[in-house]
């Protein structure tokens, strides 16, 4: 009998290919889900970062959860072999958008923790670029040696819990947010001051930070109403007098940062907080030239 012309079953990837193929998958997988998982823990944390690094604050908050899914959802697909092809494309996909973005706005972000991973300060450099060619090299190897992906329903429902457990966590950290209470008293210019009575606004700062001299520079013209301003350097304290003489702002110098920060939790300065009678009105995670002013406006704060 004529047979017809045989078709070659697809080749497996087998010896060495198959390690580095797999060694890169979950050595690239680890990275984006503690980097996504690092995001959703915190978003209002994410928020102020993604804001730091230029992100417009009206989509600031979107792009964070966005950020932190999809890394997350990046790197589940990347360690489960059936789906390794998908995460890396698409993680491979993300490298490339962040080395452009940042590429784009190389000269105003230079220098500055681009955020990306906890406990791991990567500045915006020329060590940012290999770091993440040297990962999209791993999401190429594992693309190149990895199965055909398969049961793409099973990876959506992945991506759909993600995606709540995303929500919950939101949900969790403006909960929290709602019921702070501020500790109550703290040393100000070497005396103890009440938090309990009175309106308080808290700004935390770093003297070397930029953001933060700007954000203390336009406080120094808002106009008060019956509010104390109180400023805490999260580092290099001996320079704190010498920030408020040059940003013009008027303001009690505090050195409780452990104190506050234990109640008031934040990633990077500035960060402000609005407190009376003890309790937490409204915290301020973005400055620029129009927050806090427009919110406190809104609060009765400032005229």
């Amino acid at each position: 009998m004529a047979h017809g012309p045989a078709v070659a079953a697809p080749k497996e990837i087998e010896g060495w290919r198959m390690w580095a193929g797999t060694v890169s998958a979950v050595v690239l997988g680890v990275l984006f889900v503690v980097a996504g998982i690092w995001k959703l823990s915190d978003p209002i944390s994410t928020e102020v970062r993604m804001v730091q690094a230029l992100i417009p604050p009206a989509v600031a908050l979107a792009v964070a959860l966005a950020a932190g899914i999809v890394e997350t959802w990046s790197g589940v697909l990347l360690m489960v072999p059936r789906w390794r092809k998908w995460g890396a494309c698409l993680s491979g996909v993300m490298l490339v958008v962040f080395m452009v973005y940042f590429a784009v706005f190389y000269q105003r972000l230079a220098g500055a923790d681009c955020s990306c991973f906890p406990w791991l300060k990567r500045v915006v450099g020329p060590g940012f670029f290999i770091s993440d060619a040297a990962m999209l090299a791993l999401a190429v190897l594992a693309w190149i040696w990895s199965k055909k992906p398969e049961s793409w329903k099973q990876a959506l429902a992945g991506l759909g819990a993600i995606v709540v457990s995303a929500g919950a966590l939101y949900g969790v950290s403006l909960t929290r947010q709602n019921v702070v209470k501020a500790p109550a008293q703290i040393s100000v210019d070497g005396k103890v001051y009440s938090l309990q009575q009175g309106r308080t606004f808290v700004y935390f700062f770093d003297p070397e930070c930029m953001h933060c001299f700007e954000g203390a520079k336009n406080m120094s013209q808002y106009k008060w109403k019956d509010v104390k301003v109180v400023v805490v350097p999260t580092r290099q304290p001996q320079w704190s007098i010498g920030f408020l003489r040059d940003t013009g702002l008027k303001a009690g110098v505090s050195f409780d940062l452990k104190t506050l920060r234990d109640v008031f939790q934040f990633t990077d300065p500035p960060y402000g907080v609005a407190i009376e009678n003890g309790r937490l009105v409204k915290p301020f995670p973005f400055f620029d030239s129009k927050e806090p002013a427009e919110t406190l406006k809104t609060l009765g704060w400032v005229e």
